[in-house]
């Protein structure tokens, strides 16, 4: 089953940390089964007060995948750089398929 982790991009507090880290995460990412399906873009906010600057929704073919990217020894130095970037939120949720 597959995976989906979004992430809530609060604010950027320091764009030059954010594009560092864009520039190396994609590989990282495809090396655990990534694929970028959402990256910013126009958000139409329908219902509650959710308000990203830049969300990001990634699908992994399978939870195990998403959370073994996410607490790999590849990804813990970029997921320090993002931190030190700005304020964020995310969550990872199983798909239907």
């Amino acid at each position: 089953m597959s995976a989906y982790c979004l992430f809530q991009n609060l604010e950027i507090t320091n764009p030059e940390q954010m594009n560092a880290y864009v520039s190396k995460i994609k590989p990282i990412t495809a090396a655990f089964g990534g694929e970028y399906v959402v990256s910013g873009g126009t958000v139409a906010l329908k219902e509650g007060d959710w308000s990203p600057t830049w969300p990001v929704m990634i699908k992994f073919p399978s939870m195990e995948k998403a959370l073994e990217w996410y607490d790999s020894e590849d990804y813990k130095p970029l997921k320090a750089l993002r931190h030190s970037a700005g304020t964020f939120s995310a969550v990872f949720m199983e798909g239907i398929d």
